[in-house]
């Protein structure tokens, strides 16, 4: 009986585990720069939350300030709605003048301009990905 117990209590632990687990941001030499949970939450690569992206497009810091709102036709907007860029639904990132800055490829590749890859940012939304490289100061 103990070890029945002892099983469901451990099945238990690691499903809640894998529903707090963060998909990991790399540079491009898969060195970790950050982790941005499913619920949004930015943490850096110790692990302390610096910010969140909210589910009405807003991007806060960690004492929710907010910095700026990705919209859902893919404008980045800073804190005062003047527009920063564009992301593009094929993952192309541009700047307020529809200049490329670089991609944000399906795969989870981040590339710059000269298609250079800078990073990576595998299983996160493409518009989060392009705050984090391209947006964020």
């Amino acid at each position: 009986m103990k070890h029945v117990l002892y099983i469901l209590i451990s099945l238990c632990c690691l499903t809640l585990a894998g529903s707090a687990s963060a998909q990991r941001i790399t540079d491009s030499s898969y060195r970790t720069l950050a982790y941005i949970k499913s619920d949004g939450t930015i943490q850096d690569a110790s692990y302390r939350t610096i910010g969140y992206f909210k589910d009405d497009g807003r991007v806060q810091d960690s004492s929710y300030r907010t910095l700026g709102y990705l919209k859902s036709d893919g404008t980045v907007q800073d804190n005062s709605y003047r527009t920063l860029g564009h992301v593009k639904s094929d993952g192309t990132v541009q700047d307020s003048h529809y200049r490329t800055l670089g991609y944000v490829k399906s795969g989870g590749t981040v590339q710059d301009n000269s298609y250079r890859t800078i990073g990576h940012a595998d299983d996160i939304p493409s518009r989060w990905a392009a705050w984090f490289f391209f947006f964020r100061k």
